[in-house]
């Protein structure tokens, strides 16, 4: 039953925004002939323990601030009182921890620059919805997961097994950027009563329902438009485009007026689409 519980509090639903940009950056590294597979399993767990530690970290920030006790998303384990607001303080470090032992590694086998990326990472992790002014609250929420599930992330993977950093990976890393903010905007949709309520001025609160919903559309159109460019660079990178369908099952629910608990739903379509572009974008940048 805990470890049932530490799972849910991990919120399984939004790791493919921690696996999709280390796919990606991959397929850039096995395209240049520099595919190492130590340090792209090493940037996955950096990855992962980051995105992990993170929501810990939410949970924890959100929980004994209030804001998670109207909420109509999947269960919280400070706010609902299933575990202690130190124990979960207590997971984020050691997630946040973790990532920081797998960085060091990578930077000891590459270049000591990861260490500074990496801290920069767990910093912006904490402070989302933690310390006196959480950016997160403020409705910056989107733009620090665009850098770090996205260009940082993307380019941090291609750079550890290639060695150095070009125009290609930010390009590449632009789509699998916005496909984490397609993420993080469903779970902002969803919270916008209970944000507003509770002073969280989210971009979701910022913007309203109506212009959350348009956003979310639009990005969803940007994110295939890049991939279609890859070619630039990548001339199977469009193969990326096979995951518009799955694009379709999201997109009619949130274009459709699903409030509250009926948008769960469209948060694992959400991550579905991210994982069927890791996999399509990723192979086609390989070739």
């Amino acid at each position: 039953m805990s470890l049932t519980l530490w799972v849910a509090g991990a919120r399984p639903r939004t790791l493919p925004a921690a696996v999709v940009p280390v796919a990606v950056g991959t397929g850039v590294a096995v395209s240049a002939g520099s595919f190492r597979p130590l340090e792209a399993v090493l940037a996955l767990g950096v990855s992962l323990s980051l995105q992990i530690a993170s929501n810990y970290s939410n949970d924890y920030s959100d929980g004994i601030r209030g804001t998670d006790e109207n909420r109509s998303g999947p269960v919280r384990l400070v706010a609902s009182g299933l575990k202690s607001a130190k124990v979960v303080k207590r997971a984020a470090f050691g997630f946040f921890l973790l990532a920081g032992i797998l960085g060091l590694i990578l930077a000891l086998m590459t270049s000591f620059w990861i260490l500074a990326v990496g801290a920069a990472a767990i910093l912006a992790g904490w402070f989302y919805t933690g310390g006196p002014k959480p950016y997160g609250y403020y409705g910056y929420g989107e733009l620090f997961v665009f850098i770090f599930f996205g260009l940082v992330a993307v380019v941090g993977t291609a750079y550890v097994q290639i060695g150095h950093v070009n125009l290609a990976q930010f390009l590449v890393a632009i789509p699998v950027g916005i496909s984490s903010v397609c993420l993080l905007v469903v779970n902002n949709l969803r919270d916008i009563p209970s944000d507003a309520s509770s002073g969280k001025k989210t971009l979701a609160v910022r913007v309203g329902d109506r212009g959350t919903r348009l956003l979310y559309s639009v990005l969803v159109v940007l994110m295939f438009i890049f991939v279609a460019l890859s070619w630039l660079y990548f001339r199977f990178g469009p193969f990326g485009l096979l995951a518009i369908p799955f694009s379709f099952q999201p997109l009619k629910s949130i274009r459709g007026g699903a409030k509250g608990k009926e948008l769960i739903p469209a948060l694992g379509t959400t991550g579905r689409m991210q994982l069927a572009l890791a996999v399509f974008f990723s192979v086609g940048i390989a070739l």
